[in-house]
C-alpha cells in the first residue's frame, strides 16, 4: 500500500544539483524489520538511480532504526538479506538468539530488593493503619517486576562490533551523511534525536538499543544519567525530522497497520473474529490502530505543512493476515515476510507507475519496467555471491567506491529538456 504526495512546486535547484532524498524507516519489532528489509531491496531493485547507502538524510525508529543504521555506514540491502535472510554473510554472523536473551541480571537485581519493600510495607501496615490497605500491596510491590524480559545490552555489543570494522563507524559524527536514531527520555517524555547536535556523541549503537528498547520487552538504556525507551512512543516514523531539512523526496516505510479482517461490511463470526485470539490477537490490533490513526494524522498535516517536498510512505497491505498472525518475535518465518513484503512494494510501484515516473524523473530516478513487471520475481533472484573479502580488501573496495561516487559527483549534470 503506497501513500503518495506529489509537491506542488518542486525547487527549481532541483535540476542543478542532485536531489537530496530522505529515508525515514519506522520500528515494528523483528518481524516489522525485516518487512522493512523486503520494501528496501524491492525499491534498491526497481528504481535506477537510487543508491540507499548514499542518501542526503536518514531517520530511524526502533527496529527501522537498525536499518538505517546500516544503510548510513553502507551496508547495503543485498548484504542486509545475506545476514538475515540466507546467512551467508561473509561480513556479519547473525545469531537471532542474540536479541531474545532472558534479563537475568534485571531480575536478580529487581529480586535483591525485595526484603527491603517487605520491611517497608509491614512499617506503613503496623503504624499507618488508618491509611495503609492491603489493596496497595500489588502498587507497593510493582518495583519488583522487571522492566524488560530480554537482554539488550547483547544487541548493543553486536552493532559495536558491526559498526568498528571494515572501515565503518559508531560514531555520528564521522558517517558522511547525516542519520538520526529517535529515542524517548524516560524521566521527561521527550523526544531525543542521536545524531543530532549535543547527541552526536553519543554511540550509534547505543543509539539504536535505546530507540528499541520497547518497554515490557527490553529495560530502559542509561545514558548520561537518564533513561531512554522506545521512540515509536511519540511518533510512528518521525519523518518531520528530515522534511524539517529540506529534503526533494522523502521515502518512508511503516511495518505495522491494523488487519482488516472482512471488506463486505458484514458481521463476523466469532471464529473469525479477532477477540477469539485472545489477549495477544486484541492488543497487536490496538496497538497497530493506534500507531497508523497517529502516522495518517502526521501525513496528513505533512502534506499541508511540506506541499513542495514528494512524499512516498510503504505499507503493508491491511488484508495480509500472514503479517498480522505471524510471531511478532519469530525469526524462523523472516525470509517469508520479506518476501511479501518485497512483492508487495513491486505491485505497488507497478500499479502506480503512471503517476511515480514523472515524480521520480523529476530526481533523477526510473522505474526498471524489467524488475516491476516480473510476477514471479524473488527477492534472492538479484544477489550476487556473497563477497570474500577480508578487513584489508574491505576497506579497500570502500575507499575505491568513495573514489568512483567523488567522480560521478563532479561531472556535469544534463539539463532535462
Amino acid at each position: 500500500m503506497l501513500s503518495l504526495h506529489s509537491a506542488r512546486q518542486r525547487a527549481r535547484t532541483t535540476l542543478r544539483r542532485p536531489a537530496r532524498i530522505g529515508l525515514a524507516v519506522a520500528g515494528g519489532g523483528p518481524i516489522g524489520g525485516m518487512y522493512e528489509l523486503g520494501a528496501l531491496r524491492a525499491l534498491d531493485e526497481a528504481l535506477e538511480g537510487l543508491d540507499l547507502t548514499r542518501l542526503d538524510s536518514y531517520v530511524g525508529v526502533s527496529s527501522g532504526a537498525f536499518l538505517a543504521a546500516g544503510l548510513a555506514n553502507r551496508i547495503d540491502t543485498a548484504e542486509m538479506c545475506r545476514i538475515f535472510i540466507t546467512g551467508d554473510s561473509s561480513d556479519v554472523q547473525f545469531r537471532p538468539e542474540t536479541f531474545l536473551r532472558p534479563a537475568i541480571f534485571e531480575y536478580l537485581r529487581r529480586a535483591a530488593s525485595l526484603p527491603r519493600l517487605a520491611t517497608q510495607w509491614w512499617q506503613e501496615l503496623l503504624f499507618s493503619r488508618n491509611e495503609a490497605r492491603w489493596s496497595d500491596l500489588l502498587m507497593h510491590f510493582g518495583a519488583l517486576v522487571p522492566t524488560g524480559l530480554f537482554d539488550n545490552a547483547q544487541v548493543e555489543r553486536f552493532l559495536q562490533d558491526v559498526f568498528t570494522r571494515r572501515g565503518r563507524s559508531n560514531d555520528f559524527r564521522d558517517l558522511g551523511t547525516d542519520l538520526y536514531v529517535i529515542a524517548v527520555d524516560l524521566d521527561s517524555g521527550a523526544t531525543v534525536r542521536f545524531g543530532d547536535k549535543g547527541w552526536d556523541d553519543v554511540p550509534i549503537s547505543t543509539a539504536v538499543q535505546a530507540s528499541a528498547a520497547l518497554p515490557g520487552l527490553y529495560p530502559p538504556v542509561e545514558i548520561g544519567g537518564r533513561h531512554f525507551v522506545d521512540g515509536a512512543l511519540r511518533r510512528t516514523m518521525h519523518a518531520s525530522v528530515l522534511l524539517d531539512r529540506g529534503v526533494d523526496l522523502l521515502i518512508g516505510i511503516n511495518p505495522l497497520v491494523p488487519f482488516r479482517q472482512d471488506d463486505t461490511g458484514l458481521p463476523v463470526s466469532h471464529e473469525r473474529s479477532l477477540a477469539a485470539g485472545g489477549l495477544p490477537a486484541v492488543l497487536s490490533q490496538t496497538f497497530r490502530t493506534l500507531l497508523q490513526s497517529r502516522m495518517q494524522v502526521g501525513l496528513a498535516r505533512y502534506a499541508q505543512q511540506y506541499p513542495d517536498i514528494d512524499q512516498l510512505v510503504f505499507e503493508p497491505n491491511p488484508e495480509d493476515a500472514e503479517l498480522f498472525f505471524t510471531n511478532a518475535f519469530s525469526f524462523a518465518t523472516r525470509r517469508r515476510i520479506c518476501e511479501i513484503a518485497y512483492r508487495n512494494t513491486l505491485a505497488d510501484l507497478h500499479r502506480r507507475r503512471d503517476v511515480l515516473a514523472p515524480l521520480l524523473a523529476a530526481h533523477g530516478l526510473r522505474l526498471r519496467e524489467e524488475i516491476i513487471e516480473d510476477p514471479e520475481r524473488s527477492i534472492l533472484d538479484g544477489l550476487a555471491p556473497p563477497p570474500r573479502d577480508t578487513e584489508a580488501t574491505a576497506r579497500l573496495r570502500r575507499a575505491l567506491d568513495d573514489v568512483d561516487h567523488l567522480v560521478e559527483g563532479r561531472r556535469p549534470r544534463r539539463r532535462r529538456a
